[in-house]
């Protein structure tokens, strides 16, 4: 092993460390590797920056942005909502939400698939007064299969396609991923169907559709008390029968930017002083009216009321603007006019002043704010509302259009009429120019965390192969199966790949695990895109942890869930994935 390498592996030992700590945003840390390793000397200045022109990190945008715009047109929401009937039993209707989220998830990004079906899935479920969480961990889990199916259903994806172009000269064709990606989608989403549902660890099947959406527990929330609070020179603990009528914990009192300590309860009340309670969305306001407190920085509304004050609660995925900022740094208030009042984390109590707590991508935020401004706030947010989508943020007459729009751009790139990237570049220009994505949504779309990831992960990935340290890692892969043939090779790779997707990013992942796969089929002289479609199931396949997926990290909050609770059934779904898709890659890609 050169110095080049042990550099190359202890930035990379870096990497995977700080993504599972998770503490630091995964675009800052590959963005950290990168220059370190530039100014160490293992990659080249001159290619520092090469990975944010790669044809796989522009694809990857332009999809975004198309999957957007077919959100806009509302097209796939006008499909979805026509197959929910809340009176369907159980098991049927986790079939087909599955259905139609694998099959949207292979056409658009996973994660805009899983944003569409999400709320329709919760006032399904509100319906039918049943628990969410037994819905949307299937949702979720069927949006990552459906993703294997197509070329641009998933980010592994299109990095194997362009890696193989790079390494061989020709990538992977749009529907090359289809044969595989489609058996394995289906027996994956028949055994969410039929087995994999009953295996989410839900102790209470009812839902109680008085408490909304989904019952949103473990809000904390900070109220001030005006100067004609009834409850000045009160004690807290005077308060506790106020708060157990409305169902409010008393955690704690705030006096001039400061928290009281344990006396806090034998404290008099001042004008002034912040109440930090726990609730949940419908208490807050009875709490507030019988003690006369007010929201902070709430009386900016005073003239306003009359025109309408809604609360809204908002989920927040991996990678959106609030994950990993507090309020105080978004200045929710100062820039929008819209309060945090509270935040709900699921297996996790809050115990900071919320407007200083670092928001985490499965959060449930509790907005306050005039209607006409919640939604755009929301959007800006990068956040899912949990509710039914506003209307007037909906252009259904344009979803034909749209549709139609995005065919085409399929079809031209399938048939070689153009190559993919610029049939996908035209369709957003389309887009543009018909309206059905406003100008200033257009860079919006974009997840700019997961494109700097990317575009810092790629130069990093060609310094290790260049290096020989590709080489080094099939070398040590390829002795460990040594005497059982190329097929125990492929399954030991997919399984160490699959398990590095359940605590790593799967985009890079799939950076890191292509070079490797090529160097694996070359030390044993056989094909290498068995081993490179291997990588790509294997990669984009995460369900043991709601961090290995966005669309896990997504349904967190709204689904109540607890980090345990994903291997339950997402430890059998990776067995089954694993068994149907080696012999169908090797049948379909021969050795």
């Amino acid at each position: 092993m050169n110095a080049d390498q042990i550099i190359l592996f202890v930035l990379l030992l870096f990497v995977f460390g700080m993504l599972i700590w998770g503490r630091v945003r995964y675009d800052l840390v590959a963005f950290s590797a990168l220059i370190a390793a530039v100014i160490l000397g293992v990659v080249p200045e001159r290619h520092a920056f090469d990975g944010f022109g790669h044809h796989a990190t522009i694809i990857i945008a332009l999809v975004l942005i198309l999957s957007k715009a077919l959100s806009r047109s509302g097209a796939i929401e006008l499909i979805a909502k026509r197959l929910i009937v809340s009176g369907r039993k159980l098991s049927a209707h986790i079939a087909i939400m599955s259905g139609v989220s694998a099959i949207l998830s292979a056409v658009m990004n996973n994660v805009a698939a899983l944003a569409l079906l999400m709320p329709i899935d919760l006032q399904a479920a509100a319906k039918a007064k049943r628990n969410p969480a037994l819905t949307l961990m299937p949702l979720s889990f069927a949006s990552i299969l459906g993703g294997l199916i197509t070329l641009i259903g998933t980010p592994p994806n299109i990095i194997i396609s362009s890696y193989r172009k790079d390494a061989l000269g020709e990538p992977f064709g749009m529907f090359d991923f289809s044969p595989v990606g489609l058996v394995v989608t289906v027996v994956g989403v028949l055994f969410i169907a039929m087995i994999g549902w009953r295996l989410i660890p839900v102790k209470d099947r009812k839902y109680d559709a008085s408490k909304g959406l989904f019952d949103v527990n473990n809000y904390i929330a900070e109220l001030r008390v005006p100067e004609n609070s009834k409850i000045i020179g009160m004690k807290v603990s005077d308060l506790d029968e106020y708060a157990d009528d409305a169902g409010v914990v008393i955690m704690g009192l705030v006096r001039k930017g400061s928290h009281l300590p344990g006396r806090a309860r034998r404290e008099k009340i001042r004008k002034g002083d912040i109440l930090v309670i726990e609730t949940d969305a419908h208490a807050i306001d009875e709490f507030v009216g019988a003690l006369k407190l007010e929201y902070i920085g709430a009386d900016k509304y005073q003239g306003i009321r009359e025109k309408g004050l809604s609360l809204m609660e908002v989920a927040i995925p991996e990678g959106s603007r609030a994950d990993g900022r507090s309020e105080q740094s978004l200045r929710l208030q100062y820039r929008h006019g819209v309060i945090l009042l509270g935040i709900s984390r699921q297996g996790k109590k809050v115990r900071e002043r919320i407007r200083k707590q670092t928001i985490k991508a499965g959060d449930v935020l509790l907005l306050l704010g005039p209607d006409e401004l919640l939604s755009s706030v929301v959007q800006w947010l990068g956040g899912l509302p949990l509710r039914e989508r506003d209307l007037q943020i909906i252009q259904r007459n344009k979803a034909w259009l749209a549709a139609g729009i995005f065919a085409t751009a399929i079809a031209a790139a399938s048939f070689e009429i153009v190559s993919l990237p610029i049939a996908l570049a035209v369709a957003c220009i389309l887009m543009l120019t018909f309206k059905i994505i406003p100008l200033h949504e257009l860079y919006e779309s974009v997840e700019w965390p997961v494109i700097v990831l990317l575009g810092s992960m790629i130069p990093i990935g060609t310094a290790l192969e260049t290096t020989g340290g590709t080489t080094l890692i099939a070398q040590n892969i390829v002795s460990l199966a040594e005497g059982y043939g190329p097929v125990m090779v492929l399954t030991i790779l997919m399984i160490v790949i699959m398990t590095l997707s359940d605590v790593l990013n799967n985009t890079a992942t799939a950076v890191i695990a292509a070079p490797i796969a090529i160097n694996i089929a070359q030390q044993l002289q056989v094909s290498p895109d068995p081993f490179l479609m291997g990588v790509a199931v294997a990669s984009s396949c995460a369900f043991l942890t709601p961090i290995g997926h966005k669309n896990n990290a997504l349904i967190l909050g709204p689904g109540s869930y607890r980090f345990g609770d994903y291997w339950r059934m997402g430890l059998p779904l990776e067995v089954i994935v694993i068994v149907v898709s080696l012999p169908m890659i090797l049948w379909v890609w021969p050795l």
